[in-house]
């Protein structure tokens, strides 16, 4: 696939126009065979629509469906769906540059530019290494989450069934994916049935935070080990962000959403809540007893979403930590954005602000126009945006309901928030001329 978007204009396509080309390319290729007579249980053609939007949420690893992952599609449309998985989460890039690398091709600079570009990367330099890092790193963690999966589904299931359960649940967790096949145990359950197993969903929620701290990170990690302070400056802002994101969260849930249960049932809750709702889309408890309160933080982390440069999408934990972050530099009025000893740049802070407005927008626009279009309470359809727009894939049950228009507005959503609002930008829009010159200051009165 690299090779070939070479050939055909390597001089006119930028890096960002590579990457939403290539996603692009895979959503198609999984629509076509998913429309195949073969992918579904009753072997007929499954409709364009359906395929596609089935394609989109796997890809763009949301997890929100409209046909049971578990009850439609046969075993080759379970594995289309998990192979897409695989592939939108890890990326197409890195996917690409995995087989050039094991054809022996060379590994130009065009090449390492766009794979650096797809991870978010600091540097060029060492992006061949990280991805065979990548690579390495993503199958241990999902074959090692497929062994400890394997006894609690080989018991409900059996060993073939439950070898095959164990696999798609580790890599659709680890991609931070969130479609399951419980729906054989009832339709559009997701975990529900394993919400007082403990051992469950344990691993599930280490398998969701490994994949969505990101690949940089990881690449920190098994470099210096427990020396955080030779951490760049992303790993532990990364780091931290997500630490707070969990606990805080979790807190809440613990004392108002699960009052009822017992104190381990509530804890364990409480936690797989805090962790699965900022991008993986498991859910464990029934999402539509929970009050307006609860349901408005599950939007907050879900508009969050996982790390720079991993499986994960939405705004980013970097990003809600810079824009933090300079709101307590405005506060103390400091110049500069400070974290751990060391100055934020004015760059990443004003891409953090365009961030934060592009998904604002896209998320409430949305919401309100599938509300009026459906007739449904806008914080449901607020729900729904936010989930597609953070690729998280919970839902209130209203998307396999929704009409033509509001599930197109969710597959664009979905792939916004994969691929990621600046390298939409950058790929529409030409890079503007530095210019030395610059317009007389003048200020205006905010806040």
């Amino acid at each position: 696939m690299f090779q070939k978007l070479k050939l055909i204009n390597r001089k006119s396509m930028t890096s960002f126009q590579v990457i939403i080309i290539s996603f692009l390319g895979l959503i198609l290729a999984g629509t076509f065979l998913l429309m195949l007579p073969i992918s579904s249980r009753e072997r007929c053609v499954t409709p364009f629509s359906d395929a596609l939007f089935t394609a989109v949420s796997s890809t763009c690893v949301t997890g929100l469906i409209v046909k049971d992952t578990a009850t439609y599609w046969s075993l080759f449309g379970q594995t289309v769906i998990i192979i897409l998985i695989q592939i939108g989460g890890m990326g197409v890039i890195t996917i690409a540059l995995a087989i050039m690398m094991a054809s022996g091709k060379k590994i130009g600079l065009w090449h390492r530019s766009t794979m650096q570009e797809s991870i978010s990367a600091p540097q060029v330099g060492g992006i061949v290494r990280m991805t065979g890092f990548i690579l390495k790193t993503s199958a241990i963690i999902e074959l090692s989450g497929a062994a400890l999966l394997a006894p609690v589904f080989i018991r409900d299931f059996g060993f073939g069934k439950g070898l095959w359960y164990s696999l798609f649940h580790s890599i659709s967790a680890f991609c931070n994916a969130g479609f399951d096949l419980m729906g054989t145990l009832e339709p559009f359950s997701s975990l529900t049935s394993y919400g007082d197993n403990v051992y469950l969903n344990i691993i599930i929620m280490l398998l969701i935070v490994t994949g969505g701290i990101g690949f940089l990170v990881w690449t920190d990690i098994g470099t210096y080990r427990h020396n955080l302070k030779r951490y760049s400056l992303q790993s532990k802002v990364v780091l931290l962000t997500s630490l707070i994101l969990i606990v805080l969260p979790a807190l809440y849930f613990f004392i108002w959403e699960y009052g009822g249960m017992g104190f381990g049932d509530r804890l364990i809750s409480s936690l797989f809540q805090s962790v699965t709702t900022r991008t993986a889309g498991f859910n464990t408890q029934d999402l539509t007893q929970m009050d307006e309160s609860g349901t408005m933080i599950m939007i907050l982390l879900m508009l969050v979403g996982g790390s720079p440069g991993s499986t994960a999408g939405g705004m980013k934990t970097a990003t809600f930590a810079v824009l933090f972050l300079s709101a307590v530099t405005v506060f103390s009025r400091r110049n500069d954005v400070q974290c751990f000893k060391r100055r934020i740049s004015d760059e990443t802070v004003r891409s953090a602000g365009a961030i934060l407005f592009m998904y604002l927008v896209l998320f409430f626009t949305s919401g309100i126009i599938i509300s009026r279009t459906e007739n449904l309470p806008l914080l449901t359809c607020l729900f729904e945006t936010g989930s597609a727009i953070g690729t998280v894939g919970l839902t209130l049950g209203i998307t396999s309901s929704l009409s033509t228009l509001s599930k197109v507005i969710l597959m664009a959503l979905m792939f916004f928030g994969r691929v990621g609002g600046l390298t939409l930008i950058y790929a529409a829009l030409p890079s503007s001329d530095s210019r030395n010159s610059r317009l007389p200051l003048e200020k205006i009165s905010v806040g």
